[in-house]
């Protein structure tokens, strides 16, 4: 049996509501820091996913209202009639890939806290606002609940004259006012909206009715349903009351999309749910209550799982949103035969981060992610090459390897010099999934002919000028600073000579600290600290866990983990002393002052792990470019050696070198400013 005939049932069409999608591939609604600000970017990214194979492509939460303001977040927008042009862009750009167009309409109550309109928060309930808001919203009365059904059927008809073809009820992540009704501890109403779960229900009813009325046969209407909030018996699970709404509605919504809540459990990242298709044990059941197409997730990449979910009758449809951001071509490999291509999702949550922090999406597998019309960047074509021949690459971590892939892709013949033994090692408790990002690009070199790699190759400045090759990228990296320097000390700390101090660089070589209490200073206050302390408590070592910051790794708000990591620490037995900078470092001690008052403490230390600051390294570059006689054509610095960052910078760094040499500079200027902006005209 050929690799196609075993995924053949993957490619069967589905009928969904009153239109057929072509295969059973369908990318679920995700956010992209796009939205109703950057249309044009984000029609470019789903019209990539649509050209993929993925046979229905969705966009993100759209506000059908000035009451659900997400500002300053850039979601979908769909307030009146002046936003369907925006919208159709999307519509029309799926529609030329053969793909189904899906939106979701939203409504998110007190989880919109309406900073740009200044409307009033609406709930079930009397409640706060979901955020660090001075605000909250009011319950709602009969008229605000008609008003809410009304405009709910207003957005619908237009999101159908936008030219969609699926339109979702959305009741899911913690995030909708849906949900909110559904929710016991949201909803203390004794109207028939409230108490028992049949009028808890009542609204997502009334919605679903209303959009089937409202859009007739054009469009069918789907369910984003989360059956379990993972808070055991203080929320809905998926056995229980979750399994009761499904029994309830099995038959009135043309599709279930089924997850569980809230974002950080339906996008929970592999550091703290490993497993691929880690949703199916809660959303299983859903398939045997209806006899409409279900849809699931659960950061699904491995095709045998995809088939044996549907041949196991849990699925109709693959869902995917993070899969199909590391990879918009997965379903087309998969069609194709090309399975080892795939560029598997890692589950860093870096998309989510994007969308936190309200710029435009990003991923660490996929570079091209959020450029395909800012840059016209597309994952699978690159330019060939110009009129140089030869390139080589200096450094085998994230930035040298992507940089290397591109170059042969390209048609140049590519040199690639690493100076450890191997490629893209990574032995860092927890995030074997992040491997991925090398094995990707190491099994693509291994099998061009116009790559050659080369292991513990450290070279020099003089070794490169004799190899002769006149395009040299460097890619060496940084390493961590030893000195104490990072975000809250820019001078050096005061270092007792006979103090034990290790980096993370010492930790990922395996230099493991002596017996005893180990302090873990983080200045860097990202993620690496937290992991280096998990770790080092799992193998048994006694920590203190020291950061200027308020919490425990706080930049990982943006990617969902920051309680989990924290939590985890705790359940260790780490000692967390946050608000604390490290002042000096003594032979047995630490001292700290308080971040806030300034006052002393003593902490005893037998190792210091010092996570703060990172220094590039550039010898061989600045030797090359300070050498008249190099010969070199092109010097070019870049990843962690030009700006220390995360993996999805180098990577994106890697491949915006090798998509650059040779390129038009006036064209990569015109790249780096390109905008959408505001027209004035009328």
């Amino acid at each position: 049996m050929s690799t196609t005939d075993k995924y053949a049932r993957l490619f069967e069409p589905v009928k969904i509501g009153p239109h057929t999608a072509r295969n059973r591939f369908y990318q679920v609604p995700h956010c992209n820091g796009m939205g109703h600000m950057r249309p044009q970017a984000e029609a470019a990214m789903r019209r990539m996913k649509a050209e993929g194979g993925w046979a229905v492509v969705s966009n993100q939460e759209t506000e059908i209202h000035p009451s659900s303001d997400l500002s300053p977040a850039a979601e979908g927008r769909l307030w009146d009639a002046r936003d369907i042009p925006a919208l159709r862009l999307m519509t029309e750009a799926v529609h030329d890939q053969g793909s189904l167009a899906a939106i979701e309409l939203v409504h998110n109550g007190n989880h919109a806290p309406n900073l740009l309109t200044r409307a009033p928060l609406l709930a079930p309930s009397d409640m706060s606002v979901d955020s660090i808001q001075p605000k909250q919203a009011r319950a709602m009365d009969k008229t605000d609940i008609r008003n809410f059904r009304k405009w709910h059927r207003d957005a619908a008809v237009r999101a159908r004259d936008a030219g969609f073809d699926i339109i979702y009820v959305y009741a899911g992540h913690r995030m909708t006012l849906t949900q909110h009704f559904l929710l016991p501890e949201m909803n203390n109403r004794t109207d028939e909206y409230g108490g028992s779960l049949e009028n808890r229900a009542r609204l997502m009813r009334e919605l679903l009715e209303d959009t089937h009325e409202a859009v007739g046969d054009t469009c069918a209407v789907a369910l984003r349903f989360a059956v379990d909030e993972m808070m055991g018996a203080d929320g809905m699970q998926a056995r229980e009351e979750g399994q009761a709404v499904v029994e309830m509605l099995a038959e009135v919504p043309d599709l279930w999309d089924v997850n569980v809540s809230d974002w950080a459990n339906d996008s929970a990242t592999t550091r703290f749910q490993p497993d691929d298709g880690y949703q199916t044990p809660y959303v299983s059941f859903v398939k045997k209550l209806t006899t409409k197409p279900v849809v699931a997730v659960g950061r699904l990449t491995s095709p045998d799982m995809m088939l044996s979910m549907v041949n196991k009758g849990i699925v109709d449809f693959i869902g995917a949103a993070r899969p199909s951001i590391a990879d918009p071509f997965l379903p087309n490999k998969i069609a194709e035969g090309r399975i080892e291509e795939i560029r598997e999702c890692i589950g860093c949550n870096i998309c989510v981060s994007a969308d936190n922090l309200g710029v435009p999406i990003r991923c660490t597998q996929n570079p091209t992610m959020g450029e395909e019309w800012r840059r016209g960047w597309h994952p699978e074509v690159i330019a060939k090459k110009g009129c140089e021949d030869d390139a080589l690459v200096i450094g085998g971590g994230p930035a040298g390897l992507e940089c290397a892939m591109q170059l042969a892709k390209r048609g140049y013949m590519v040199t690639l010099a690493e100076a450890g033994s191997g490629l893209g090692e990574s032995a860092l408790a927890g995030l074997a999934a992040w491997q991925r990002v090398a094995d990707n690009r190491i099994y693509d070199l291994q099998q061009r002919a116009n790559v050659s790699l080369f292991l513990e190759s450290n070279l020099t400045a003089a070794d490169v000028i004799e190899l002769g090759i006149p395009n040299v990228f460097v890619a060496t990296g940084a390493t961590w600073r030893a000195d104490g320097v990072g975000r809250s000390s820019p001078t050096p700390m005061d270092i007792h000579a006979g103090a034990n101090v290790l980096t993370p660089d010492d930790i990922m070589s395996g230099t493991l600290p002596a017996k005893g209490r180990i302090l873990v200073y983080d200045d860097d206050q990202i993620y690496l600290a937290g992991v280096l302390a998990q770790d080092l408590a799992q193998k048994g070592h006694a920590v203190t866990f020291v950061t200027p910051a308020s919490i425990v790794s706080p930049w990982t708000e943006m990617t969902l983990e920051q309680a989990r990591i924290q939590r985890s620490l705790i359940e260790l037995g780490v000692d967390i002393q946050t608000g604390q900078r490290l002042t000096r470092i003594a032979a047995d001690h630490c001292e700290a002052a308080c971040v806030y008052s300034d006052r002393n403490t003593q902490l005893p230390s037998d190792s210091v792990l010092l996570v703060t600051e990172r220094q590039r390294t550039t010898g061989v570059y600045d030797q090359l470019r300070a050498d008249p006689q190099a010969g070199l054509t092109t010097l070019e610095l870049i990843g962690d050696a030009a700006s220390p960052g995360l993996i999805a910078d180098a990577v994106y760094a890697g491949h915006m070198a090798a998509r650059n040499f040779e390129a038009d500079p006036d064209l990569i200027a015109r790249q780096d400013y390109t905008r959408e902006l505001i027209d004035l005209s009328s």
